[in-house]
């Protein structure tokens, strides 16, 4: 079974701007969960777990594509992680939200999630995630959530899934070219309403109507 991972760049669920996405990911929920109906896992840890966040998550994923959808409540004291972890296991779709990315990260290091979403990732589960939820499985991300000095955003590491170095939002952040171009590595820029697929961590395609850049050039 291919391992696949969805990196959006950017965009808005509540007003629909990433549907196409949203489909083409919900396909990919459907042919792993077939012939049960598919369950997906919203995870908004970065958005400080926001409801409204998860309610137009839902209004999309189960009202448009008819999968179930869940939240993982992370920064909820009266939740217990075991619920959490329960539900991280039978997903076959982990979504993480938009937001913080390093405080995203900090709260999946204390609560001690990562390995098991990458173990679910690693038995099919589809990852996905959108700007903070997309750059956090890169080895690098271009994040502004750690500005440095002169207001340029900064380069922190991330999770390490995918190789390369990520910026969401590349329609609103031309800098990047320029502020990464000491990088050796391989440079993703995912514009809003554009996503990058994985598979078995290498790129296969652009989807949406947002432009993907590697190294510069359009996929």
């Amino acid at each position: 079974m291919k391992r696949t991972l969805v990196a959006v760049g950017g965009g808005e669920l509540k007003s629909k701007t990433t549907v196409k996405i949203d489909e083409y990911i919900a396909s990919l929920v459907k042919k792993r969960a077939a012939p049960a109906r598919g369950t997906a896992l919203f995870i908004g840890t970065a958005s400080h777990d926001s409801l409204p966040y998860f309610n137009s998550f839902r209004k999309i994923y189960t009202s448009l594509f008819d999968i179930k959808a869940e939240v993982a409540l992370l920064t909820k004291k009266d939740v217990p992680i075991e619920h959490n972890l329960e539900k991280i296991a039978k997903a076959d779709l982990i979504y993480a939200g938009g937001g913080d990315t390093l405080y995203m990260l900090d709260v999946w290091r204390e609560k001690g999630i990562i390995e098991p979403v990458l173990a679910a990732y690693r038995n099919g589960s589809v990852l996905a995630g959108l700007s903070a939820g997309a750059i956090c499985w890169f080895e690098k991300m271009y994040t502004d959530s750690a500005r440095i000095e002169g207001g340029r955003f900064a380069v922190r590491d991330g999770l390490g899934v995918l190789k390369g170095m990520m910026t969401p939002h590349y329609d609103e952040r031309k800098e990047f070219d320029e502020a990464t171009a000491d990088y050796t590595g391989t440079r993703y820029a995912v514009e809003n309403n554009g996503a990058a697929v994985f598979e078995d961590e290498e790129f296969r395609l652009a989807v949406g109507e947002g432009g993907v850049f590697i190294n510069g050039i359009r996929a």
